[in-house]
């Protein structure tokens, strides 16, 4: 009997938070690869909430899914069968290779995975994209100094986990915002910040004031929306402001407002920069060899938040980021094998 390759299709653009019938579950034959081409079967896929933004029809930087093509996601599997030059039977790779659980690949943006050095989800968390995008766009964009403030928002999750460790590790003062006791406890206690605010304890204001009172220097904003405009009333002179995401404004039915507060940017002198992991491609060895040393060290910990059931999941895994329950980074589990 030929094999099945299960996929999840776009099915409709959504209008706020997606629906499972968003998406199409579609099973047809195992494709063959031609020359120049592998095929990997996935045994982890990484969720990520810039996929909520991939489903929108609009101007990105990059061009949507399109209704009927498998949803775009990166993911970690193994080379079954090869006729490309570079890629073998049985090795372990990472990339773009959608919501499904075979894929043919061409070998672009395609990065061999050594899970002697660290179990294989690490390298679609820390040592992967949301690991770099966290440490370029800290020490890049935001450009800490030892002892200066870095306001972390999102920081329980994949990339806010890493960002402010990172500034830890650089010697700043690090608070991170973060919902619930647990997630506060757990980036204070675990992973070494200062301070830890719960934002759902509400009054946002006032505990940033507590927590910042000489300010912030540098804020590595991955939510957007009030906590964006609350913490730059909180701006010291010369701050940076890293957009480096905006997760309470992805599912939103109405168009997004702006930041009130943005004449603060002028007031304090400071910069806000939105950036993109893909524009530090050249440098990804760099990051990733720092980032593996770090967790060689302990000084850097890394959490996955691995669920399993299969690609089955994927709908009701993929809105755990929305509900904000996932604590680092959010990972379904295709296979039963553990590589």
């Amino acid at each position: 009997m030929t094999p099945l390759n299960a996929q999840w299709r776009l099915a409709a653009r959504p209008l706020g938070v997606p629906k499972p019938s968003d998406w199409e579950y579609v099973e047809e034959p195992v494709p063959e690869p031609a020359d120049g081409q592998c095929l990997v079967k996935l045994e982890y896929l990484s969720l990520d909430p810039a996929m909520r933004g991939w489903m929108n029809e609009g101007r990105s930087y990059v061009p949507p899914v399109e209704i009927g093509e498998v949803m775009r996601a990166g993911g970690l599997g193994r080379v079954v069968e090869s006729r490309h030059p570079d890629y073998g039977a049985g090795e372990l790779v990472s990339g773009v290779f959608g919501v499904q659980q075979y894929a043919l690949s061409d070998g672009k943006g395609v990065q061999r995975v050594d899970p002697t050095l660290a179990p294989a989800p690490v390298y679609l968390g820390t040592l992967g994209m949301t690991g770099l995008t966290a440490y370029f766009g800290l020490l890049d964009i935001g450009r800490p100094q030892p002892g200066q403030t870095v306001v972390v928002s999102g920081a329980a999750g994949a990339v806010g986990s890493v960002a402010g460790q990172i500034a830890r590790i650089n010697g700043c003062r690090v608070v991170g915002i973060a919902g619930g006791p647990e997630k506060c406890e757990w980036i204070t206690e675990e992973l070494g910040f200062d301070a830890a605010i719960d934002y759902k304890r509400g009054d946002l204001r006032a505990q940033l004031r507590e927590q910042t009172p000489d300010g912030v220097d540098v804020y590595f904003d991955n939510v957007g929306g009030e906590t964006l405009d609350e913490v730059l009333r909180r701006l010291a002179r010369g701050a940076r402001v890293v957009i480096c995401g905006a997760i309470s404004q992805y599912c939103a039915e109405q168009p997004p407002k702006g930041p009130a507060n943005y004449m603060q940017l002028l007031v304090m002198r400071a910069s806000m920069t939105g950036f993109l992991v893909f524009d530090f491609a050249e440098r990804y060895p760099e990051g990733i060899a720092q980032l593996g040393q770090w967790l060689a060290s302990g000084e850097l910990r890394s959490r996955e938040d691995v669920v399993t059931g299969g690609l089955e999941r994927f709908p009701e895994a993929f809105l755990m980021l929305f509900r904000g329950e996932n604590t680092g980074k959010l990972i379904l589990q295709l296979t039963e094998a553990a590589a």
